[in-house]
């Protein structure tokens, strides 16, 4: 892999499950990560994680849905280490009421709940696109890494809010990849990870009983899954370590499954 020491990458949601593990895979290559989350004691965290193993990272205390809070980050980070060449946005989530429980139906959906999830993980990821992709633009050089879904390619059943907003990802990495190849040039892309299914505190008791035991919506996962189980957020470190690095130079537009065959099974 091309070298990637001492790379400038920004990781939305790096304190997050799946964003820490790409922030620290990234960080064990020699990147400089600017961990970026709304909580303070969960991004020091993390940072502090990172330090832990011989890593370099700073805490930034942001909204992603705030342009005003990402100028400031944008601001500090350029401070402190002069560019940003790799940005992953990893931010992102649902809520419970735009998710059809197994006793509602569509017709039960919040409309509040819907238009938040939209915005944390659409605008989530275009916002950080919009402040920190000037950057790149003004260098002619980066790459942009969204974070897709399994749910935003086919239809699976309850989360309608997250699945509309992870379609609207893969749309606008496709369009940015167009968008920056054609106006900046070829050293600038922009690619996206869909996870398939892997176990965070937001979907644990949908995936997993309390004494670990697969619930009927897990089991049924790990069954269309041809690995026969869950994910580890360290499997997303080799692809996302890809993308950031010099290796992936004709590599722009793509959403990349890492999810252990799901999306390849038709279930026969």
């Amino acid at each position: 892999m091309t070298n990637l020491n001492n790379k400038v990458t920004i990781v939305t949601g790096g304190n997050g499950v799946l964003g820490g593990a790409i922030a620290q895979g990234l960080a064990s290559q020699g990147v400089k990560v600017g961990v970026l989350g709304r909580t303070e004691s969960t991004v020091i965290k993390q940072v502090d994680e990172i330090k832990s193993r011989g890593g370099d990272a700073i805490a930034l205390v942001a909204d992603v849905l705030n342009e005003a809070e990402l100028e400031l980050v944008k601001t500090k980070i350029l401070n402190t280490w002069g560019t940003i060449d790799i940005l992953v946005n990893a931010a992102g989530g649902n809520k419970k009421g735009a998710t059809i429980s197994p006793d509602e139906n569509f017709f039960d959906l919040s409309f509040d709940d819907f238009d938040q999830v939209n915005a944390l993980n659409f605008k989530g990821t275009v916002l950080p696109s919009f402040v920190f992709g000037k950057v790149m633009a003004a260098n002619n050089s980066g790459s942009i890494i969204n974070i897709s879904s399994m749910a935003a390619q086919q239809a699976i059943t309850r989360v309608v809010g997250y699945s509309a907003s992870k379609a609207a990802v893969d749309n606008f990495t496709k369009w940015l990849a167009v968008e920056m190849a054609l106006k900046y040039g070829d050293k600038i892309r922009v690619n996206a990870i869909a996870p398939g299914f892997f176990v965070g505190e937001q979907n644990r008791d949908l995936l997993l009983n309390p004494d670990g035991t697969l619930t009927q919506r897990g089991q049924t996962i790990v069954t269309q899954t041809p690995m026969k189980r869950f994910g580890t957020p360290d499997e997303l470190q080799g692809v996302a370590n890809w993308l950031a690095s010099d290796t992936a130079s004709f590599v722009t537009g793509v959403v990349i499954p890492i999810d252990g065959g799901f999306s390849a099974f038709s279930g026969v």
